[in-house]
């Protein structure tokens, strides 16, 4: 029984998401004992639920994708009416003690109701277009009145990326963004007005070094600072002197390039993109559809926050508040990242499986 636990693992996925665990466990060490052992506590939580769900056959989860879209709906829904404030956003809840941030655990449980959606249609024509829109509204809607625009930002990204790799038409995607262009002075009167203050300092940063534009110049110079082969674990001085604020969720990447340099924040570049081949590899050999589709889903779905977060520590993209999967701080996201590879590593080991049979 636990050899057949074991090899229902795939490793090329669980190894490199252990690296990164490690870096993060690491830092959180230097910076606090609290968050370390917090963090490890939900890494260990994490790991169980990680294996439970690679044991489980793809064709249940695919099964059961429209009673889980539909649950997923009335949580976003639960906690908005219900859910815990916090710097004036409504995205937790509290259960037994632990705080839990919905739109973060639900993730991989929405990509497996988009990818069943998707799979279930038979041709990629217009009102399947239509319809993945319709699927997607909800979801962006219900998470942007929190207000969380950046995990709005994302679930929008990776349907769009998604789909199009599925075999839309570019002259959909186009329309789209046609409008979205005519429609931005009305998004942008939605906007809280710190949410817009961060897009005007990301575009003028010096214009309020002080005020919003302070974390992202912090988070800068703690990259900057590390030169090379970092100051050492615990020696930074934007981190531990708390310069740096946000430093072990929306900025640990930063925290991580002061401690360990570039050589540190280029092996955590590294090590995510050979994760992201993995699944890569994953969608090549997988044969149906809705796996194929998932694959792809997951695929952005790192790629998209992955992308984000470094580009919020560097100054590339402006700051909206995107976690780095299994390296921020934060239970619900590690939690929601495990259960993404535990539902691939299912993929990996039934594919196994039939590759045994065929030779046998």
């Amino acid at each position: 029984m636990r050899f057949g636990v074991l090899s229902a693992i795939d490793w090329s996925l669980l190894v490199p998401s252990l690296i990164l665990v490690i870096f993060s466990l690491a830092t959180l060490f230097s910076i606090s004992v609290s968050y370390f052992l917090s963090q490890l506590f939900y890494v260990l939580l994490s790991l169980v639920v990680f294996i439970i769900f690679s044991q489980v056959h793809y064709k249940a989860i695919h099964l059961y994708s429209l009673p889980i879209y539909i649950f997923s709906l009335l949580a976003f829904l639960f906690v908005l009416f219900i859910g815990f404030e916090s710097r004036g956003a409504v995205r937790w809840i509290d259960i037994l003690g632990f705080r839990l941030q919905f739109s973060e655990i639900l993730k991989p449980f929405l990509i497996v109701s988009f990818a069943s959606f998707l799979a279930d249609r038979k041709n990629a024509s217009f009102y399947s277009f239509i319809l993945s829109l319709c699927f997607l509204f909800p979801i962006a809607l219900f998470i942007f009145l929190q207000p969380d625009l950046g995990t709005a930002i994302v679930y929008i990204l990776v349907v769009f990326a998604t789909i199009l790799v599925f075999g839309f038409r570019l002259r959909l995607f186009l329309g789209i963004l046609g409008i979205f262009i005519l429609l931005l002075p009305v998004f942008w009167q939605f906007l809280r007005d710190y949410q817009r203050y961060r897009i005007l300092t990301f575009l003028r940063p010096e214009g309020d070094p002080l005020g919003t534009s302070y974390n992202g110049i912090q988070a800068m110079i703690a990259v900057g600072s590390g030169a090379l082969f970092g100051k050492g674990l615990g020696q930074g001085t934007q981190s531990i002197l708390r310069f740096l604020p946000e430093r072990h969720t929306d900025f640990i990447f930063a925290t991580i390039c002061e401690s360990f340099g570039f050589i540190g924040g280029l092996i955590v570049i590294f090590v995510f993109a050979f994760l992201l081949y993995r699944i890569y590899i994953l969608y090549l050999s997988v044969d149906d559809s809705f796996r194929k589709t998932f694959c792809i889903a997951a695929f952005f779905l790192l790629l998209t926050q992955f992308f984000i977060n470094v580009g919020m520590n560097i100054g590339l993209v402006p700051i909206v508040g995107i976690t780095l999967p299994f390296v921020s701080y934060g239970g619900s996201s590690v939690l929601s990242s495990f259960i993404l590879l535990g539902i691939l590593s299912s993929f990996s080991y039934r594919l196994k499986n039939r590759e045994t049979l065929e030779i046998r």
